[in-house]
């Protein structure tokens, strides 16, 4: 069982408390029978509407359109994507989508957007994706050519490719950042929800990756998606992205602590049974040291994800620098435990079948995903270096 104690730290209300106690009682019981691993398209769809059934997705959106609060609350959300990775990858994915792929609504969407498209994602009836990364922009969406024109009054017309798109090919709406040309570079996007069914939509092809999950490229040509259906004002697209990120970036590395967590009980568990030079794992010192700094990688990423996740739900308008240590330390660090886990099971650990040889190929994407670690640092140091210039400007000023 993972470790619970983190719950005690102030971060936490009784209400997060409770929270954690539910989902990890449907964790245990209901997301072992759920998981397909050949068949991850009927899985996710199963996952989404017995999460749905049991009330979690509420907390994926805003009340009162089928949401538990007025406001995303980040604990909750961190909270509800370790404790799915915990027991299966594609959990927390199922998860995870449900609220990125409908967060600009939550967050931008109008009062007729929010009562069309939230209640039915709440309940489990609707599988959202969200569609930012293209073959040439992924950590760097200025750069996206995917086109939003004007077609009539009332409609614009989409034309490009999106690829690594989650939930691509089950979805049944696509938030989708084009550009719509109202200025240079990242003034120039805007935020459009597509219906899977748009005529001019394809998925073009479906991506097969080390740690089954769907995946694919979606192809737009002459897509005709109703003005009405655009997010924000034009040119609000780039805003809306990075915010909407700002607030499930920390929830990667929640993620990222879940699979951790998992990895470190699998490789006690190991340690304590597994019979060596007359004794058992566990007593070597060697296999001690690498026990001790996979727990301290585990309450560092810990401490910075569910700081991020405080933080942004005490009302900072945005947390860039705080998730983005999170997301670096949590999914970097999960890593490295991942991966003495699977040293210390030898032969096994890279035995399909076998849990950790699952929790290495689920790791990896994580260090990619929302922003490629290298991004994060240099999120980080600009941050750094900003934050330096401001004091040292204020010393002038008051010298």
């Amino acid at each position: 069982m993972p470790d619970t104690s983190f719950l005690g730290w102030p971060f936490f209300e009784d209400a997060h408390r409770r929270f954690r106690a539910r989902i990890s009682a449907f964790a245990a019981a209901e997301v072992p029978g759920l998981v397909e691993h050949h068949d991850v398209d009927a899985s996710c769809q199963a996952l989404v509407r017995a999460l749905g059934e049991a009330g979690f997705l509420k907390h994926a959106v805003v009340a009162p359109y089928g949401g538990a609060r007025e406001q995303l609350d980040v604990r909750t959300l961190c909270l509800a994507r370790e404790t799915l990775a915990y027991a299966s990858g594609l959990a927390d994915f199922a998860f995870a989508m449900q609220g990125l792929g409908t967060g600009p609504l939550s967050l931008f969407g109008s009062e007729e957007q929010k009562r069309r498209w939230l209640p039915g994602v709440a309940a489990g009836e609707r599988i959202a994706a969200f569609a930012l990364s293209e073959p040439e922009a992924g950590s760097d969406p200025a750069a996206m050519t995917t086109t939003a024109t004007p077609d009539g009054a009332h409609h614009v017309r989409l034309d490009g490719v999106k690829t690594w798109i989650s939930n691509g090919g089950i979805a049944d709406h696509y938030v989708v950042f084009a550009r719509s040309g109202e200025g240079p570079g990242a003034k120039g996007l805007s935020a459009f929800l597509v219906e899977a069914d748009a005529r001019g939509l394809a998925i073009a092809e479906r991506i097969a990756t080390i740690a089954p999950h769907p995946l694919a490229t979606l192809r737009f040509d002459a897509c005709r998606v109703p003005l009405a259906n655009r997010i924000g004002a034009g040119g609000d697209g780039f805003r809306i992205a990075m915010a909407t990120l700002d607030v499930f970036r920390s929830t990667v590395g929640a993620a990222a602590l879940g699979l951790a967590r998992r990895a470190f009980d699998e490789a006690l568990a190991r340690a304590s049974s597994r019979k060596m030079f007359g004794g058992l794992l566990a007593d070597l010192q060697m296999t001690q040291g690498a026990l001790a700094d996979m727990a301290a990688d585990i309450d560092a990423a810990a401490l910075l994800v569910y700081r991020a996740a405080w933080t942004k739900d005490q009302g900072a308008p945005r947390v860039t620098r705080e998730a983005a240590l999170a997301k670096l330390v949590a999914t970097e660090s999960a890593q490295r435990v991942i991966d003495r886990a699977v040293q210390m099971h030898g032969g096994l650990g890279v035995t399909a079948g076998v849990k950790v040889e699952e929790l290495y190929r689920e790791i990896r994407a994580l260090r990619i995903y929302e922003g490629a670690s290298e991004v994060q640092k240099v999120v980080i140091a600009k941050s750094a270096l900003a934050d330096f210039a401001a004091q040292q400007g204020r010393a002038a000023a008051a010298g």
